[in-house]
This record gives structure tokens, sequence and C-alpha cells, in this order.
């Protein structure tokens, strides 16, 4: 499917002075907004005032960024994510706001005129097109691209992003009365987010390489740690298993002897299953176990109440 960009008047950018407040583009699983309450109080005593850098090298939907963002507490960042499509989908957001709002605009308005029937088609014509044009190089801004991403996260199931081990997005429509595929001023909001950001796609150890200072403070949101053969989901990039997680905690322990402000969480197998693995393996740091809610199931009565790991290498309180 093609969709061509020109110029609509129709589409009038919000004036600088009240652009909304910035929010993640997409719905994700695993994403942190419910949360907020929790992380908020447990960030390091002097972000905002010694550190204004924030890095978070699983970028994913983004919502602690948009929260210290829209709190006035950092004024530098590094958003990092290994998912290619993701860092398309946000330097076009940074870069060329005006395209992408154009092209969504046009797809939502095609998309809300059809029957049931119909509207399935399209989402797998703009999926099919969407997978047949993948490549390696993702270094340009691309408005339909990442119009096609925002539509299909928005039409799909559940608004999964889960891509086959040939990197093709393969979630199969959803049953939506009225999506908004378009939200023209948080994109605006959220281009104007980005211009404090340099986006960068890759893995999560080459943060090491961006960090000149301890005045920093680093979020890890990792694809969690299963706690059980049927949860696992991290397919958004492709697997991440035990042996990404010891990784990971050695970068983490190797900043933190640099002195630079860290959190991370994850699942907690231990309140699951009795299984220590990350209580061994952050054992000389700040654990605490917080509540949250599982929303992504396929399965309406599994969805609830789980515990999740923050873990700090400072004193929040």
């Amino acid at each position: 499917m093609e969709i061509s960009v020109s110029s609509m008047s129709s589409l009038i950018k919000p004036s600088p002075e009240i652009l909304a407040i910035a929010k993640p583009v997409l719905k994700w699983a695993g994403g942190k907004t419910q949360l907020l309450p929790v992380l908020s109080a447990n960030y390091p005593k002097n972000l905002g005032t010694k550190i204004k850098k924030y890095i978070e090298p699983f970028f994913g939907g983004g919502a602690v960024f948009f929260d210290l963002y829209n709190s006035n507490l950092i004024n530098e960042s590094i958003i990092m994510d290994a998912n290619p499509e993701l860092i398309l989908l946000y330097k076009t957001i940074k870069e060329q706001p005006d395209q992408l709002v154009e092209v969504l605009y046009k797809i939502q308005k095609k998309y809300l005129s059809l029957n049931e029937s119909e509207k399935e088609k399209l989402y797998y014509e703009v999926r099919d097109d969407f997978n047949s044009k993948r490549n390696s190089k993702y270094n340009e801004v691309n408005p339909l691209r990442a119009s096609q991403i925002i539509f299909m996260n928005r039409t799909c199931f559940n608004g999964l992003f889960r891509v086959n081990s040939k990197g093709g997005f393969n979630v199969p429509h959803g049953n939506y009365k009225n999506p908004k595929i378009l939200d023209s001023e948080n994109i605006y909001a959220v281009s104007k987010s980005f211009q404090i950001a340099e986006i960068l796609q890759g893995d999560f150890e080459d943060i090491t390489l961006k960090i000149k200072s301890d005045d920093v403070f680093i979020y890890y949101d990792p694809p969690y740690r299963p706690l059980n053969e049927t949860s696992n989901f991290n397919a958004y990039t492709g697997i991440f298993d035990d042996s990404h997680q010891i990784r990971l905690a050695k970068v983490f322990k190797n900043l933190d002897q640099k002195g630079v402000n860290q959190m991370l969480s994850n699942s907690d197998p231990m309140s699951a299953t009795g299984d220590n693995f990350f209580d061994l393996l952050y054992k000389d740091f700040n654990i605490s176990r917080v509540e949250a809610k599982r929303m992504i199931n396929s399965i309406a009565t599994k969805r609830g109440k789980v515990f999740e790991l923050l873990i700090t290498n400072y004193n929040a309180n």
C-alpha cells in the first residue's frame, strides 16, 4: 500500500506554548506508565540538580524518559534500543513530525471509513508491505514506515510488537471499534522532547562508551526473564536469555564502580517460583519488590497482579 506525503492545510501544528505533555507513542508490553509513582519515588536524590543527563539503553515505550522530561529533571539524554524499527520511528518523530502526521492522517481516515472485513484486509496489506521492505540500514528517517509501525500498534491484537525468527512483524489484526491511530498533539510533544536526546540503535553494552563522567542516571528496563515457559515475551528484538541478563549485570557492576547512579527493573522469579537468580546476581545492591499488573495475556483471567524487581546502586530514601 502506497501513501504519498503532501501538504495538508487541515493539519495545524500546535504552538510551542500549548504543546501537550509528552507520553509514550506506542502501546508497549511491559510499559512502565503504571509504575511511574513507584519509580519516581526511587529516582536518585540529586536528579535534576547535580544529575541532569539521563540514559536508557532499553527504551521501548519510553515512559520513564517522558516522566523525567515532563518533570524538568533532565536537559540531556541518550536513548537506545536494539530494535531498529523503534529507532527509525523515534528518529522520524524527532526530525520529521509534520510528514509523519500527514501520513498517519491519511491512513486513519481510510481505515475508519471501512467496514470490519475491509479494515482487516487493509491491516494485512500494511503488515505485508512493512515486512517486505525490511532491511538492515535504518539510519535514515522514514515517515511511511514509521506510520506503519504506529498503525499496526494501534490496530493489532493487544497492541503487541512481536516479530518472528526472520524479523517479520507477525501480530494478527485486533478488534477495536474506533482506534486512535493519529495523536498529532502527542507526536509534536514527543518530537520536542526528543530534541534533548541522542537516539541510537545498538546493544545495551554500547552505553559504556558514552559515559564520560558520573553525573548521569541510567535506567535499565530489559526484556524480562520469563517466570515460566508460557510467560516468555521478549520477541520484539530477538532472544534475551540468561547469558544476556548476566552480561547486563556486569555492565551494572562496572558502572557502579565508576560512581554512576543506576536503576534496573526485571521480573521477580523469587516471588513466583522461589528462583533466586536475580537475588544472587545483584546481591551487592538494593533490591525491592514492587507490585505491578500483567496486562498482556491472550487469556483475560491470567492477567492480574505480579511482583517485579526494582534494583538500585544508591539509597533513594
